[in-house]
């Protein structure tokens, strides 16, 4: 029998996921949590074989949930079953230690196959997230901002000035001027325009709309 987790912020779509994974003959659901902390408490509790994780939640995201629950002790595998299929929701998502990554709209009997294959330690992609990490092998590296830096260069494109996203930040004007330096090197640009542009055209940050 495979012990089952499942953690996602909407009532109706956890009562939706129990009432098909407990069709299942090999399946039992054991918990249910709405947000990262809660199925952080409740996983040394219930001991689950699988941990189904959903990504974008309050309180703590799945990512974070899923990083400190793979640090736990005969941890369980983590499979994140989201609407979400960026790059960069992938890459946190495997970087904190999910075993596979599946997207809401997968069919019944292929979330069930990935379960039972993440209980037995596999790797699980959906076919659209696995090309995009792919994709992600082959592109030419891009530069590693710190995520300082990327609330800065966001705020620099929608026009502010030094002062005004030391106030947003609640940071000195000068620390500002710091972490610009930072972002002209890595991007290899020597102005915010070209910054910004540099940025968008790696797809580090997304222009503001109009």
């Amino acid at each position: 029998m495979i012990r089952l987790l499942v953690v996602d912020d909407h009532p109706v779509v956890r009562a939706g996921m129990v009432a098909v994974l407990s069709e299942e003959a090999d399946f039992e659901v054991v918990g249910e949590a709405a947000n990262g902390a809660e199925a952080l408490a409740l996983v040394p509790r219930l001991m689950p074989d699988v941990v189904l994780m959903d990504l974008r939640m309050p309180v703590m995201d799945g990512a974070d949930a899923t990083s400190r629950i793979v640090a736990q002790s005969d941890a369980p595998q983590v499979l994140v079953l989201t609407t979400y299929d960026t790059d960069a929701d992938i890459v946190r998502a495997v970087e904190a230690g999910a075993r596979g990554y599946l997207l809401k709209d997968a069919p019944t009997a292929v979330l069930a196959d990935a379960i039972r294959r993440a209980a037995r330690g596999e790797t699980v992609l959906a076919p659209p997230v696995a090309a995009r990490l792919a994709d992600r092998l082959r592109a030419p590296s891009r530069p590693e901002l710190t995520a300082r830096e990327l609330d800065v260069l966001r705020l620099v494109a929608i026009g502010l000035s030094n002062g005004d996203i030391g106030r947003e930040l609640f940071i000195g004007e000068a620390t500002v001027k710091t972490h610009l330096i930072r972002v002209f090197a890595k991007l290899e640009v020597t102005d915010r325009t070209a910054a910004v542009t540099a940025a968008y055209a790696q797809g580090l940050i997304d222009l503001p709309r109009p």
